[in-house]
């Protein structure tokens, strides 16, 4: 019999084992798991009761019903907060906004609130190997409080996290009202520089207080300052003429950009912050939605923000990306119908409840501020299911560092991928909730409410508050609406609830401020 070499066999046998060990690798990396694009859709002011799958309403949103019956739809779910900035701040960075004190509804010339330093999503998903956006609405400041609105603009989305942001600074009712790009406002025309200013006007300068002749919109409360397109604005502005925005056009404007980002050819996995405007004051519908709702503009705007949520997510399929793309859907607080404009919100409504089966609305400490439409679509990895666990916007940075094999977490998140996911019916134990620096307290079917003085309705907005001058205390198990105040029938639960609320909260929780709307 023929023998090779000692040698040659070694040889043979070194390339063997080479080519083996490649191979074994090649399929080691084809069975890795891939991560997942990650999308936050977040509405702004849309209700439990705005969207049809949660069957409270009576408006009909196919679209957002696509990614409830498609994905896991949470029934017990909430904001950090009843209104805006703060919710924005709590979810981007894992923290209570109530530790932020600055945390507050901000004026469009407020710095920038979270801190350079501070952790945030979009770092924490940089950082494993995504790349990051934002387009829409930010409202969490900019720059360090002494903005030149025609110069590069520093800090702002892009020192926090954001490879790319495309945004209007504050809110649609406030100015300036542009849009910036990577801190660039858009459109400029150098020879007409933009000034703005909160505290008072520009000589010569429209306002819709001394100029009703010339409003398309009416208002109802603030909301009388400078005036664009026709609509009266919170704070003052002048100049930028051509970079000004056309309110009709802003939905269809963000989608453009948000579904450009997603086409984009790219190796690494992406995370799009894709805040919506919608159904925020002015209600402004482009033309092939006004009277669609038989509503009014909240109606209509509502509509026009579900068809924009079909359109992205047809884009997304048309990509190939919707089984690899994991897609949160939530609102940033409450619903709200007269909130500044006289624009029939409260004429129309009919008998629509933004509300659901809850007490309260935007800036309440009652459930329907902070209670709402919360859900998670990814095709293919999460079973259409309905959950009851206790979530909280908080929790996904914490959840989705998990995801991504991040080891950082912020202290007031929970780690909840797996209930996310389908996976697990465990929620978080308890939650801080927050409308305009008060605090309230859910543990397990329990709300406590802390005695707040002030009134209990505000009646520019007409929404109950949550002021009252004794402790409040509900058992939702039995009472959604929050009708029975079980404190003085229960003094031992209330006792056991305050103590585990100041365990988080602090005694500071009594030393707070009203809300002044403007």
């Amino acid at each position: 019999m023929a023998r090779f070499p000692i040698a040659v066999t070694l040889i043979f046998s070194c390339i063997f084992t080479f080519f083996s060990s490649c191979s074994s690798e090649k399929n080691e990396e084809q069975t890795l798991p891939k991560k997942p694009n990650i999308i936050v859709i977040y509405m702004d002011d849309l209700g439990y009761g705005d969207m049809s799958a949660y069957e409270a309403g009576s408006l009909e949103t196919p679209n957002m019903d696509f990614l409830a019956n498609g994905g896991m739809k949470f029934t017990k779910a909430y904001a950090s907060s009843a209104t805006c900035t703060p919710s924005r701040y709590a979810l981007l960075t894992g923290t209570y906004p109530w530790r932020n004190e600055n945390a507050k509804i901000l004026p469009g010339t407020a710095p920038l609130l979270i801190g350079t330093d501070e952790l945030t999503l979009p770092k924490m998903l940089k950082k494993q190997g995504y790349t990051t956006a934002v387009v829409g609405k930010w409202h969490l400041g900019l720059g360090t409080g002494q903005v030149n609105w025609n110069e590069p603009i520093s800090p702002g989305p892009n020192e926090v996290g954001f490879d790319y942001s495309y945004i209007m600074a504050a809110t649609q009712d406030r100015v300036p009202t542009v849009y910036l790009e990577n801190g660039l406002v858009q459109g400029l025309d150098p020879n007409d520089p933009i000034e703005v200013s909160y505290s008072e006007n520009f000589e010569g300068e429209p306002t819709g207080k001394d100029n009703p002749e010339l409003l398309t919109m009416n208002w109802h409360h603030g909301h009388n300052n400078s005036i664009v397109n026709g609509i009266p604005r919170i704070g003052y502005m002048k100049g930028g003429e051509k970079a000004r925005w056309v309110d009709e056009d802003m939905a269809d404007h963000f989608l453009e950009k948000a579904s450009a980002y997603v086409r984009e050819d790219r190796e690494e996995p992406f995370f799009l912050y894709y805040a919506f405007q919608q159904p925020h004051v002015p209600r402004t519908p482009h033309p092939r939605f006004v009277g669609k709702s038989g509503m009014g503009p909240r109606g209509d705007v509502i509509l026009e923000a579900d068809w924009c949520i079909g359109q992205f997510m047809e884009t997304l399929e048309e990509a190939g990306l919707l089984e690899n793309t994991l897609v949160i859907f939530s609102s940033d607080n409450g619903p709200v119908l007269n909130d500044g404009y006289y624009d029939e919100a409260v004429e129309k409504l009919g008998d629509h409840t933004p509300w659901g089966p809850f007490r309260g609305g935007k800036y309440s400490l009652f459930e329907a501020g902070t209670r709402l439409p919360f859900i998670t679509y990814w095709k293919g990895t999460i079973a259409p299911g309905e959950s009851d666990a206790l979530v909280s916007q908080l929790d996904l940075l914490n959840s989705l560092a998990a995801l991504t094999g991040s080891s950082e977490r912020s202290a007031d998140g929970k780690d909840l991928m797996h209930t996310f996911l389908g996976k697990s019916e465990q929620g978080r134990e308890s939650l801080v909730l927050e409308a305009t620096t008060r605090t309230a307290f859910r543990q397990g079917d329990w709300v406590l409410i802390p005695p707040y003085g002030g009134p209990a309705v505000n009646t520019q907005v007409n929404i109950e508050l949550g002021n009252d001058t004794d402790f409040q205390l509900y058992d939702l198990s039995r009472d959604k609406g929050q009708q029975e105040n079980l404190a003085e029938s229960h003094p031992e639960k209330l006792k056991a609830l305050l103590k585990d609320f100041i365990a988080i909260r602090g005694e500071g929780f009594v030393n707070t401020e009203a809300l002044e709307l403007k």
